[in-house]
């Protein structure tokens, strides 16, 4: 067996800003591209996958949690992952983020733990947001949740509509179009801001034109969520095109 070059040359890698990775429902099919398009090529990004079935429920989202803690554990082995986020909406929020950020740290113990509904609340707090209109693709049940649990870190919804949609596959679907039409819809003076939620939407192809036709900041999931995880590692790029959460240092 040939022994290593004395003269090997080493440098960071391909992603010498840091590694970010992302547990990912089994039904996922968005969070992957859109994470492409908004985190720079420098970061990198990895993706483990929990099982579910096509059913986006608080009982699916409960169940799975067992499975948080092998999905974490299958990235980036050698430690050098340097955060790692429960990418869903709908799961984080069941579970809660404490129980989120315990099961994950199980899996990569080196790596700062956290979950897409606290990456919403974070933004939203960035934005001086304290009351907004929001849109799922959710069940009520789901809903009614997600209204309760922002309601617990300060933020109020002040109108809500859901799609009554349960299958992951389904979300995935929803034209982006349809999307803004939705979304605008549901807005309210009272509103500061529109929150879509759910990593599933194609919502980050429409945040910069809702954005203009509401005249008031636009969060979504994964914008929200490339943003937190950006910010955990300390890439402060600003990024047009996608909204002024974007735009902030």
């Amino acid at each position: 067996m040939n022994s290593p070059d004395n003269n090997m040359m080493f440098d960071a890698g391909r992603h010498a800003r840091g590694k970010l990775g992302f547990v990912l429902l089994a039904t996922e099919q968005t969070i992957q591209d859109d994470m492409f398009t908004l985190i720079p090529r420098d970061v990198g990004v990895h993706y483990s996958r929990v099982a579910i079935p096509d059913s986006i429920t608080p009982k699916s989202l409960t169940d799975l949690a067992a499975g948080l803690a092998p999905a974490a554990e299958l990235l980036l082995p050698d430690a050098s992952l340097d955060v790692v986020s429960y990418a869903c909406t709908s799961g984080s929020l069941v579970l809660g983020e404490e129980r989120v950020a315990q099961e994950l740290n199980k899996g990569a113990p080196k790596a700062v733990a956290t979950c897409l509904i606290a990456s919403v609340i974070k933004a939203l707090q960035a934005l001086k947001v304290s009351s907004i209109a929001m849109a799922t693709p959710y069940l009520d049940s789901i809903n009614q949740l997600e209204q309760q649990y922002l309601a617990k870190h300060g933020i109020e919804v002040v109108s809500m509509a859901g799609m009554n949609l349960e299958k992951d596959s389904d979300m995935v679907r929803v034209t982006p179009d349809y999307i803004h039409d939705y979304a605008a819809a549901v807005d309210v003076p009272a509103a500061e801001a529109v929150f879509i939620s759910c990593g599933a939407l194609r919502s980050i192809d429409i945040i910069a034109r809702l954005e203009d036709t509401l005249g008031k900041p636009v969060v979504t999931s994964n914008q929200a969520m490339a943003w937190h995880m950006m910010r955990l590692i300390g890439v402060n790029d600003q990024q047009k095109g996608y909204g002024s959460l974007l735009e902030l240092c």
